[in-house]
């Protein structure tokens, strides 16, 4: 679930409006918050960027599960577009001063991108599973135009089901206040008198556990079947697949065990706190800003994953570093002797002259 969400969509605003100071926390509590938040945002913009050039360019990299993964990566680096924002709100929850369209704008993108990830990751994970389990109609199936359409859908899909998101939120002021001291960006009054903002708890709940359960489910069929063709294939041909098939399968089980990790704690916490009283007001908002970090970390910790874990994804990583210093050299050659010539004609019709 999107950072934004975790103190504006399902923050507990009961007494707020009139007892929280403009801060939301101590300054010693910020600084090394936003020292964090700032070394994410880096990691996670730069890493997932690469990634993505990574798969765009390298000829063995371009695989099926690579373009999940590549979306995968624009999804988390637009995760990033409101960590500036969130930030500001920690510092200064009062008054917002980014104005009624990016205040729902950030939380729908935050939203989209969270859905979009969900689905990318059951997605890929099916996928595998079907190539494992079933290679030859996986073979037949599975092709890189289908897989485009797929995530064309998985995108769509994610844009519709984050759009109540765009009605629920918006920046008020409380009754009596003067606005341009007290503005909020937050869930809006009249429509979480509704029950929109309770059923929309509830889908995103079931957005992320639904999944999840497929996904244990899922690898769990899919490490059975490499144990069971590990023993029926002979020799070389048993090992050299069952390797390829492995190391995927780790990969993808890591990328989804780091997205379980850093997700499930909002997931939790918006449950147990969803009826809090005032009495653990404090607590639910230190709950959540340590969920915003995991939040982040989630959206930035792939292409650690792998980097760490894919000897295909170093070696492509390491060509095209290799490929853009040569061509940087080549460039930088080229300009020395273009300047050589230059000072040497200068020369030349210097001497001319006298």
């Amino acid at each position: 679930m999107g950072s934004h969400s975790n103190h504006s969509y399902f923050r507990n605003d009961t007494g707020s409006s009139e007892d929280q100071s403009f801060s939301l926390f101590d300054v010693h509590i910020l600084v090394p918050v936003t020292i964090i938040s700032i070394i994410l945002f880096f990691l996670g913009v730069a890493g997932n960027l690469i990634t993505i050039v990574i798969f765009r360019r390298s000829q063995e990299m371009r695989t099926t599960v690579n373009m999940y993964l590549s979306s995968m990566a624009l999804s988390d680096t637009l995760i990033f577009l409101g960590l500036p924002s969130d930030l500001y709100r920690l510092w200064k929850y009062k008054p917002y001063i980014f104005g009624d369209f990016l205040c729902k704008f950030f939380i729908y993108l935050s939203e989209t991108c969270t859905y979009c990830t969900i689905l990318h990751i059951t997605t890929v994970s099916v996928e595998r599973y079907f190539a494992i389990c079933f290679p030859l109609k996986a073979k037949a199936t599975v092709t890189k135009y289908r897989v485009k359409r797929v995530i064309l859908a998985l995108w769509g899909c994610s844009l519709l089901t984050a759009g109540p998101i765009l009605f629920l939120f918006g920046v008020e002021h409380p009754k009596g206040s003067v606005p341009q001291e007290s503005r909020e960006c937050r869930s809006i009054e009249h429509m979480a008198r509704t029950g929109l903002l309770e059923t929309m708890t509830w889908v995103s709940t079931i957005y992320f556990f639904l999944p999840v359960l497929c996904l244990t489910l899922l690898y769990g069929l899919i490490c059975r079947r490499l144990r069971r063709s590990g023993r029926r294939l002979p020799g070389c041909q048993a090992t050299g697949r069952k390797r390829a098939h492995t190391q995927t399968v780790k990969m993808l089980a890591a990328v989804v065990l780091a997205f379980v990790l850093c997700w499930l704690p909002f997931h939790v916490g918006r449950v147990l706190f969803a009826q809090s009283e005032l009495l653990l007001y404090d607590l639910t908002q230190y709950f959540n800003l340590v969920a915003m970090l995991l939040f982040y970390l989630g959206a930035s910790i792939n292409p650690v994953l792998y980097n760490v874990m894919s000897p295909k994804y170093r070696r492509a990583m390491s060509a095209i570093l290799h490929h853009n210093r040569t061509r940087r050299c080549r460039s930088l050659t080229r300009s020395e002797k273009v300047s050589s010539e230059g000072t040497e004609l200068g020369s030349f019709t210097s001497t001319a002259q006298r």
